[in-house]
C-alpha cells in the first residue's frame, strides 16, 4: 500500500531545492536595507514589525477571500510576501540590535536559520537552505486546505500569515538578544 502523503513530501523536497538555489537570494537582494534601516529608525522595531505582519496578513487574506480561485492564483503571491515579509523583520532586527544595517546574504542566512531552530554551524550550506525552504513550504502547505471556504479562508489566511510573521519576529529578537518591548533608537 502506497502512501499518497509521499509523493507530496517529495513535491515539497523538489520545491524547496528550487526555492534555496535562488529564490532566497533573489528575494534578500530585491529588499532595500536602507528603507529598513528608515523605517526602524522612524517607527521604531515593534511597529516596523507589526507593519510587515499586517502585509503578510494583506496577502493571505486576499489569497484565501475567493476560495479555489483566489487561491490557485494567490497562493505563490502570497507565499513570496509572506517570505519576504519575514526577511524584512530579519534584517529591521539585526539593525536595530546591532546599529548597522548592512548585511551579507550569508549572515543573514544564519540567522534566519536560528530563528526557525535549525543549526547553521560555521558555513551556509545548501542543505541549511533546503531546511529552511522546507520549512517554510511545510509551515505554508498546512493552511492551504482551510483557505479553500470563501470569507473564512480569508480570515485563516490573513491571521496565519500576521501570526506567522509576529511568532519569527520574537524568535529573532530572543536570538539577538532582545527581550520584551523596544523604543526607537537614533543611530
Amino acid at each position: 500500500m502506497k502512501l499518497p502523503f509521499k509523493r507530496t513530501r517529495t513535491d515539497i523536497k523538489q520545491y524547496a531545492v528550487k526555492l534555496s538555489n535562488d529564490g532566497f537570494k533573489q528575494i534578500f537582494d530585491h529588499i532595500d536595507q536602507l528603507n529598513i534601516k528608515r523605517g526602524v529608525d522612524k517607527m521604531g522595531l515593534d511597529k516596523f514589525i507589526n507593519q510587515c505582519a499586517y502585509l503578510a496578513a494583506g496577502s493571505g487574506a486576499i489569497s484565501g477571500s475567493g476560495g479555489i480561485i483566489t487561491m490557485v492564483v494567490g497562493m505563490p503571491v502570497d507565499f513570496i510576501n509572506l517570505i519576504t515579509q519575514q526577511f524584512r523583520v530579519t534584517m529591521a532586527t539585526m539593525y536595530y540590535s546591532r546599529g548597522t544595517y548592512k548585511i551579507s546574504f550569508e549572515e543573514f542566512m544564519g540567522l534566519v536559520a536560528t530563528s526557525f531552530k535549525i543549526e547553521a554551524g560555521v558555513a551556509m550550506t545548501k542543505t541549511v537552505m533546503e531546511s529552511i525552504a522546507e520549512k517554510l513550504l511545510l509551515a505554508f502547505g498546512v493552511r492551504t486546505a482551510e483557505r479553500l471556504i470563501p470569507v473564512v479562508g480569508a480570515v485563516i489566511g490573513g491571521t496565519a500569515n500576521y501570526l506567522f510573521v509576529k511568532r519569527m519576529a520574537d524568535s529573532v529578537k530572543k536570538s539577538q538578544g532582545i527581550n520584551g518591548p523596544t523604543e526607537v533608537k537614533v543611530f
